[in-house]
């Protein structure tokens, strides 16, 4: 598990680098954007299950292609179908090497932001007050969480805190984050989201539910990566949506359908997908076949905290050059 100095290492070298609703899957996914304003719910994020992950959390990035409606059906409404941008693995993404052209373009702008990709953020990890009354919960405490630009913001803006030691994961010494809700031009506002002041070592409880249940391996959980075949699908159905057409079930449904639409593949287990909402909108996303997760490992009390400085020390002389 990655520790606060090479979070914040991370978090630094990509900066330098860049110039509603739940249904279906397995009902993890925890909808904290269907709290009532004015309220607040106290979440406890954990570690990722791949030790690979720097952080504790992956980040997506999808496209939304809107269509006038479905092709022979005169009585259907606009429909919006979501893409994998290929910037998630670091390719070349054919919507974006369109759309980059147009933002020189003032007359473009707007479209431009239409296709551009959005991002939107996958954790785990508990609810420990919950404000919305859910029909059920799964038996695995350890919910995933699906988190926005803003509240991601304000999550990440703390870690790069100097005064901040100690991992907000940390099993002995991290602390909660409270997501607040409220409203702001007729939007929902995260914005006064905050974390906890105080350590909260994890409970009996939460400790012998991660033993039992594992942690996810959040990657499993983004998108299935685009083949050569879908990239080209991708790039006729971002061309007839731009067009003002129709979405065509028949040329495309077998590749990718509106939210909400049962999806066909040839690979069911490979495209098992669950809708969720990125607080404001909503996003479908691949979801694993179930499988075993790998254990968790409670960091050790000794000897993190001195590394974890010797680190950020290094960090912050590098920071004042």
């Amino acid at each position: 598990m990655a520790t606060l100095a090479e979070i914040r290492a991370k978090l630094q070298e990509s900066q330098a680098g860049q110039g509603g609703k739940t249904s279906g899957g397995d009902n993890a996914i925890y909808p904290h954007w269907n709290m009532a304003e004015g309220k607040e719910a106290t979440i406890r994020f954990l570690p990722d299950g791949d030790s690979n992950n720097t952080f504790f959390w992956i980040e997506r990035a999808m496209i939304k292609l809107p269509f006038a409606g479905i092709k022979g059906d005169t009585s259907s409404k606009p429909v919006q179908v979501q893409v994998p941008c290929m910037e998630m693995w670091n390719e070349t993404c054919p919507v974006l090497s369109e759309v980059r052209g147009w933002f020189k373009d003032k007359s473009l702008e707007d479209m431009g932001r239409k296709y551009w990709k959005k991002r939107s953020y996958l954790f785990q990890g508990y609810v420990v007050k919950n404000p919305i009354s859910e029909d059920t919960t799964p038996e695995n405490p350890i919910r995933r969480f699906i988190i926005g630009p803003q509240i991601y913001q304000i999550i990440k803006s703390a870690l790069m805190d100097p005064e901040l030691n100690e991992l907000p994961t940390d099993f002995n010494h991290g602390v909660d984050f409270r997501i607040a809700k409220t409203s702001k031009g007729g939007y929902a506002d995260y914005s006064t989201s905050k974390w906890s002041r105080v350590e909260r070592a994890l409970s009996d409880e939460e400790r012998t539910a991660v033993e039992a249940h594992g942690l996810f391996s959040l990657k499993d959980f983004l998108p299935k990566k685009p083949t050569d075949v879908e990239l080209k699908v991708i790039k006729e159905m971002f061309e007839a949506s731009v067009d003002g057409e129709a979405y065509d079930m028949e040329r495309w449904g077998q590749y990718f359908k509106p939210a909400g639409m049962s999806q066909a593949t040839g690979d069911p287990a490979a495209r098992r997908t669950e809708a969720v909402v990125d607080e404001d909108e909503p996003a479908v996303v691949a979801a694993p076949v179930a499988s075993s997760a790998p254990k968790a490992e409670e960091p050790a009390a000794a000897g993190n905290n001195s590394r974890a400085q010797d680190i950020l020390a290094m960090i912050r002389s590098r920071q004042g050059q």
